[in-house]
């Protein structure tokens, strides 16, 4: 429990910070962002650029610590802020966004980390056999590969040339969205190509990880005696081998799956899969503070709130990670 309540300070600490460097950033940013938003939008009557004023909490009778009050009393109720860009609330937004990027980037990502952990497990495993020499220099090259052009290749093979899978989109866009096996097919459809373009990209990164982690849990002691103790072999792979030499990557797992919520940036744009990415992505491109300010909320509390449960899960796996401070 004492582990628990220290990991969950952290978080309380560190979330504490993360909101005020949230508040102060867009008010020591060069420019105005109001004058940014009005620029685009050009012909705004003076009490709206006034309403966009209040709204980012920008109003010259505040002092800075009731602005920052105002914001602190604002994200309690799940207030943060109006888009600039569509004069809509960030929340409601990002929330219509997040279930098409949890769906597409974080199945993705569990099943990359499955994936990639239990072939890399099975090379080491096999050290020196064909699986061990072909894995690494074929990641390593697809690892180095960007996102947009594997997801340009597919579409040009599996869209373009074959004709087999849409190019765009989440589904068709004269589909009616309803709870139909039909439009779940349209929409499975519309997911092959992105989650396959994210797969092929990262499953590398797990492979070789675990695979040389792993490679070194081998030469430990224990496994020795384990061996000498004339063990199956199907249990000193996964009770002493595979379980040790997961845990560093339970961290890189955690972090990965905090920035789901972020997207797959160049993946969403490539193939217009309209989740928290794109969204991230236009509101960089059309300078929409409060749209940037509250996905950068959300990352940040996605990706802390993962850590925490990756140090919870490692201390179960592990209790040596118990002690200490």
């Amino acid at each position: 429990m004492r582990f628990i309540a220290r990991r969950v300070g952290f978080l309380a600490l560190t979330l504490w910070a993360a909101l005020s460097l949230n508040f102060l950033l867009p008010r020591i940013m060069p420019g105005d962002p109001v004058a940014a938003a009005a620029g685009k939008l050009r012909g705004l009557p003076p009490q709206a650029i006034r309403a966009i004023t209040i709204e980012l909490g920008l109003t010259t009778h505040q002092s800075l610590a009731s602005q920052y009050v105002s914001y602190l009393r604002n994200l309690a109720t799940g207030d943060l802020g109006v888009s600039l860009a569509n004069q809509q609330p960030v929340s409601s937004m990002i929330m219509q966004a997040l279930p098409w990027t949890l769906g597409l980037v974080g199945l993705t990502t569990v099943l990359a980390f499955l994936l990639g952990t239990g072939i890399g497990a099975l090379a080491a495993w096999k050290r020196g056999g064909r699986l061990d020499a072909v894995l690494p220099p074929v990641f390593v090259f697809i690892s180095a590969v960007p996102y947009f052009w594997i997801g340009l290749m597919l579409i040009m093979i599996f869209s373009s040339i074959l004709g087999w899978l849409p190019d765009s989109g989440y589904y068709d866009s004269d589909a009616t969205p309803a709870l139909s096996l039909s439009f779940a097919g349209d929409v499975l459809t519309h997911a092959i190509l992105p989650s396959l373009t994210l797969l092929i990209a990262s499953i590398g990164g797990w492979i070789l990880t675990m695979r040389n982690t792993m490679v070194t849990t081998l030469t430990e002691d224990y496994v020795r005696m384990a061996r000498a103790k004339g063990l199956p072999s199907r249990r000193i792979m996964l009770d002493y081998a595979a379980r040790n030499a997961i845990l560093p990557n339970l961290t890189g797992f955690a972090m990965s799956l905090g920035f789901v919520v972020s997207g797959a940036v160049l993946v969403e744009f490539v193939f217009n899969y309209q989740g928290v990415g794109y969204l991230l992505f236009n509101a960089v491109t059309s300078a929409d503070y409060p749209m940037m300010q509250g996905l950068f909320l959300v990352i940040t509390v996605a990706v802390l709130g993962a850590v925490v449960l990756s140090d919870i899960a490692t201390a179960i796996l592990d209790p040596r990670t118990r002690t200490g401070g």
